[in-house]
Formats: structure tokens, sequence, C-alpha cells
């Protein structure tokens, strides 16, 4: 069975909770939509989102370097080697009009040894934030994307004794050496898909996961406190990923409980929906199956909803959305993903116009990447393909101009109606998503 990846444990544990549902209420009659959304504010944030081990390349010795060597997943080769095309990349983002990239600090390229620091690793993200500075581009910096050193994994890795010291240590370093940047910060990327990855991948047994939760939870609290001692007024979260059907509360929210005191905002990733139309079509897809997963682009509204009422008075962040396709295939569905982002941002102005305070949107990702053991599913904006190596040449999918006007126009023009209208009983949020249903007007 292959490794649990972080989309696939999203798809599993939806539609797991999903298909044991009861029939769901019947949907209660839909508040009236509006005849036209709103654009967004010149202050909301548009951005791209990538990953260091994902999207870097050449790299060092970690936990994520042993794993792609197994045989259950595809030769990592060196991803769409950011680490050589980052100009360029940055370039294409600029492009676009974005004012975020997202990005990670891999520990393992700046601690390569626990004798000491790497100058040189450093020096790589010197570069890539000089370079964003010249584009006028603001950093999001990750400072865990579920990867740290070898000689941490050789120490038992999240659950071995001197891990939370080690990982603050590093998040302390990189804090001090970027914080001058204005960054604004994630801690730990989507922590409960985190446990499930390692488990998966046989870094962790099943009985530390508890351990290493407390020892995420202490993580979070401690880069927290050093960012605001060091940056004063940043904005810092630990993303979550959001779990459509009854899981949501019971998987993310407990975690999200114990650090919800320094949150400086509610950072969510989103990509699938489900209604009880679409469960046989979740248990069939499988693990190799993203490309067919039912997309639910109104799910974002429920998501986002869930959590403004869940805390209210933290703003909230899209730090992950996107769609993925088999290869360069068309989805069988039709959905293209330039269709699928307009109507994924007409559901975000309808939730900014309903009174939700959503800061930004990025998109996952700029470029296709090495998906956690796989480069079929491909979620760029720029199509790679790695297999055929050479130049590594980035190809523009439908959603680059998509993206593009829609960030020179402050979302989808007002009179814009989705390519799909929204389900009659969504299971993103249940029993609300059901019970409350959006609308389109007619």
């Amino acid at each position: 069975m292959p490794a649990l990846t972080r989309r696939h444990a999203l798809a599993v544990l939806a539609a797991g909770t999903t298909a044991a549902l009861s029939a769901p209420a019947l949907p209660a009659a839909a508040a009236p939509a509006p005849a036209a959304v709103p654009p967004l504010g010149k202050d909301f944030l548009w951005g791209v989102a990538s990953a260091g081990f994902q999207c870097e390349g050449h790299a060092p010795d970690s936990n994520w370097a042993r794993y792609a060597a197994g045989s259950a997943h595809e030769p990592y080769r060196d991803s769409v080697d950011f680490y050589t095309h980052y100009e360029d990349d940055i370039a294409l983002a600029a492009g676009l009009g974005v004012g975020v990239y997202r990005f990670s600090v891999e520990w393992a390229r700046v601690q390569p040894h626990p004798d000491g620091w790497d100058e040189a690793g450093f020096a790589f993200y010197d570069r890539v934030l000089a370079t964003l500075a010249r584009h006028g581009i603001r950093p999001m910096i990750t400072l865990d994307h579920w990867v740290y050193p070898g000689w941490v994994a050789d120490r038992g890795g999240w659950a071995g004794a001197g891990m939370l010291d080690a990982w603050l240590a590093n998040a302390r370093t990189v804090i001090d050496r970027y914080a001058g940047h204005d960054p604004l910060w994630v801690t730990v990327n989507e922590p409960t898909a985190y446990l499930l990855n390692e488990v998966g991948n046989g870094g962790l047994a099943a009985a530390d996961v508890p351990v290493m939760q407390e020892k995420l939870i202490a993580a979070h609290l401690g880069a927290y406190d050093h960012i605001h001692a060091v940056q004063p007024g940043a904005l810092v979260t630990s993303n979550l990923a959001y779990i459509a059907g009854a899981a949501e509360p019971a998987v993310n929210e407990p975690m999200l409980d114990r650090i919800a005191a320094k949150l400086d905002y509610v950072g969510i990733d989103y990509y699938y929906g489900f209604s009880p139309q679409s469960i046989q079509q979740v248990s069939t897809a499988g693990f190799d199956g993203l490309w067919n997963l039912p997309l639910q682009a109104e799910g974002i509204y429920y998501a986002v909803r869930h959590y403004a009422r869940r805390f209210p008075g933290l703003p909230l962040y899209i730090v992950e959305n996107g769609m993925p396709t088999r290869d360069e295939q068309p989805r069988a569905d039709g959905y293209t993903r330039g269709d699928d982002l307009r109507d994924t941002l007409y559901w975000i102005q309808r939730a900014v116009a309903d009174g939700i305070d959503v800061l930004g949107y990025n998109y996952w990702s700029l470029t296709d990447n090495y998906e956690w053991g796989s480069y079929t599913p491909r979620f760029g904006l720029y199509s790679v393909d790695v297999r055929a190596g050479g130049t590594l040449t980035r190809r523009p999918t439908d959603a680059v101009a998509a993206y593009t006007g829609l960030i020179h126009g402050g979302g989808v023009p007002a009179g814009y109606r989705p390519t799909r209208g929204p389900v009659a009983c969504s299971l993103v949020d249940t029993p609300d998503s059901c019970t409350d249903p959006v609308t389109v007007p007619s």
C-alpha cells in the first residue's frame, strides 16, 4: 500500500467520514443569492504556494530524501529544480501579479549536520528572498513542510528525545535571519496530515502519534513567541488541511484549540468537496486517482464560514487551493483548471461580501512538483514534465491567463456565474452546508 500523502489523507478521511453519515437532513430554503459580487479590495493578498522538498531538487539527506528512495515512490530526480530556476519561477509569479510567494526554508539544507549551520544553504534562501524583494513580492515562509534532516531521523525523528529542542533551535535561527523581510509565517504545515504522513512512511510508530502531536503544539507555540519577539506585528499560523465531511471538528480542531491563543490568522488548505451523490466516486478513486475526486468550488465558502464561526476574532487565509490532473491530461469531467479557479474566487468573493474576513488566497502550486512520491498528479499553473528531463520547461496551463485576469480585476466580474453551480446538499461542513446551502442567481 503506498504511503499516504497529504491530499490522499484528505480524500481518505473525507470519504470514510462522509460514507459513515446517516442520511443528511433535507436542505432548508436557501438564502437568496446576490445578483452581483463586489471585487476584492486592494489589500487582499494574492499568492502562489510551493514547498522546498517538493520543488527545489538537489536535496540533502532528510527523512523525505530517504522516503523518496523507497520502492513505494517514484524516483525524486531533482524535482522541478527550483534551486536552479528560482529567478525564472519568481519572475513567472510576478508576471501573474501576485503579491505573496509561499515557500519553505528546509531545515535539512541549512543544518545538514548537527554541529553547525551551512552558510551555503542559507545563501540560497538569501537569494530567493532578494529576488522576491526585487519583484515587490512578500514572502510567506513555512518553517516545517514535513522535512527534517537525516541526522534527526537517525535520532528517532519526532519520537526522539531531543527533537523539539533541535527543531526550535533551527526555527529561531531561520526567524532571526529572515524576520527583517516582513514575511507571513507558517510554523508547521498541516500538522494532522504530517502525523499521518510520518506513520504512512514509517518515520513514526502509530503509538508515538500523541508524542509527535504534543511536540508539534510546543513547536508552534515556541516559534510564535520568537517570531513576535523579533518581528512585532507579524502574522503567524499553522495551516490546516480542511477535511470535508463530519471529520473536520474531530481531526483538526483539538490541536487548533490548543494553539488558538497564538494564531494571528487561520490558514486553510481546501481541495475537495463531497455530496451524497459523490460518495461512490470518492470510494473508487483510490490512492492514485486524485484527479478523479469530485471538486466542489463552493465548498471553500463552507470551509471559511465554518472557521469564521468557530474563531470569530481571527481572519482567515486560503494558504493552499488547487486542482489536480493526471499528468497533463484533461479531467474526465471536463472541468478545467481555469474554470475551477474562477469558480473558487467567485465563492471567496461571496464569503467576503457576507462579512467573512478573508485576508488572501494562494494557488497551489506555481509549477508542478513532486507530489510526495509521484509526478503523476499535476497541480501547477505551469506544467513541468520532470520525467522528460532536459530543460524542465515551464508550460502555461489555461489557469495562467485566468489567474492573471482575476488578480488584475480583483476577482471575477460582478455578473459572473460559476461554470458549475453548487450541489443541493454539500457535505463539506455537515450538517450546515446541507441545511443552509448557498445558491447562485437564476
